[in-house]
């Protein structure tokens, strides 16, 4: 299965203004013709393809996307104003679909790249319009057309930043859980996870300079708990070993405290035998390694263990994170430390990118 980033939006066009119908009324002009002005265009809903963005978020948490109505004409001749368009960024290699369908309206894959989603209605016009030789006071004028409305799917094939990969029941779903807002099936038993999930973490601002609304996201994705034989296609071994290859780190979770009495090293030690049979780019790819569930170690002997993990498996201080994804204890420093891996420092913050 691919990984793709979902958002389900409504779009609303601006109503076009209605045109009015008015005389010329002034002292001295008995019989002053008609003047009254076409209404002004509605808005459109417009989505802006971006370079700078890397996931659908924005639309999720407001989907509701609303153009400006065109304002009325008056008298005196004068057109009503058109309507503000409203523009919306969306990742480059978006597709947009109508809700519950499966053809595709528009691909956005350009810089730049404009999409009319929903088109404003246009003026209605004024009575000044329709007067002609044969029709000099000219009684009539028309509204504006009305707002055009659709529920659209947008759908983003993504590539994960960081990939979290470990045995079964590791902790991988809590742990995206806790560092974001993905809600994966979540038990006590292994397998649980079995398709890739994907989840965003932001953290806060980086600096004075970015301000306080600055935000820095991660996009993680849950990969499968890989068993015995995963690169030579065991199970789904293969499926998700591609997708863990196009991420561009690793956070490898290990269970401090294994069920069935297992050696943490010994599963540790196990999975990167399956990534190393799988390629050696994928072997290569950068690690960084977490001991997970330190929840169900008791606090006096923790930090021996940890220790003693780390000695064995031979990281040096500090190379080696204890977390809960249970509690969220040592989630903050491991973003942190996957967002110094990654150098990001010069990632750009998301933006809406709307006006109107």
């Amino acid at each position: 299965p691919m990984l793709i980033d979902q958002a389900t939006i409504y779009v609303r066009s601006g109503k076009g203004g209605d045109g009015c119908m008015s005389f010329r009324r002034e002292k001295f002009v008995p019989k002053g013709g008609p003047d009254g002005g076409d209404g002004g265009r509605g808005g459109d809903v417009v989505l802006v393809g971006d370079p700078g963005l890397d996931t659908l978020w924005g639309l999720w948490r407001r989907p509701h996307l609303r153009a400006g109505n065109g304002r009325p004409g008056r008298g005196s001749s004068m057109h009503g104003a058109d309507g503000e368009d409203r523009e919306v960024s969306v990742p480059l290699g978006t597709s947009v679909f109508d809700a519950g369908e499966r053809a595709v309206l528009a691909d956005i894959r350009r810089a730049g790249e404009r999409c009319v989603v929903a088109r404003g209605g246009r003026g209605g016009f004024g009575n000044e319009h329709f007067k002609s030789p044969t029709n000099q006071a000219p009684r009539q004028s028309t509204p504006g057309e009305p707002a055009e409305e659709r529920r659209l799917r947008l759908e983003l094939k993504l590539i994960a930043d960081v990939g979290l990969i470990g045995l079964p029941n590791a902790g991988k779903s809590t742990m995206l859980r806790a560092i974001s807002r993905a809600t994966p099936k979540v038990a006590d038993y292994p397998f649980t996870t079995v398709s890739p999930n994907l989840g965003i973490a932001e953290l806060p601002g980086d600096g004075p300079e970015a301000g306080a609304s600055r935000e820095r996201r991660l996009v993680f994705a849950d990969i499968p708990g890989l068993i015995e034989g995963a690169a030579g296609g065991a199970g789904l071994g293969h499926d998700f070993l591609r997708h863990i290859e196009r991420t561009q780190l690793l956070v490898h979770l290990v269970d401090l405290a294994p069920a069935d009495g297992s050696d943490p090293v010994s599963n540790h030690r196990a999975i990167r035998r399956e990534l190393a049979g799988y390629s050696d780019a994928l072997a290569c790819k950068p690690e960084i390694t977490v001991l997970n569930k330190i929840d169900l170690v008791p606090e006096p002997v923790r930090d021996l263990q940890v220790d003693a993990i780390a000695g064995r498996l031979g990281l040096g201080p500090g190379a080696l994170h204890a977390t809960s994804g249970v509690t969220g204890e040592g989630v903050r420093a491991l973003l942190e430390a996957c967002w110094s891996r990654l150098g990001k420092a010069d990632r750009p913050a998301w933006s809406t990118g709307e006006s109107g």
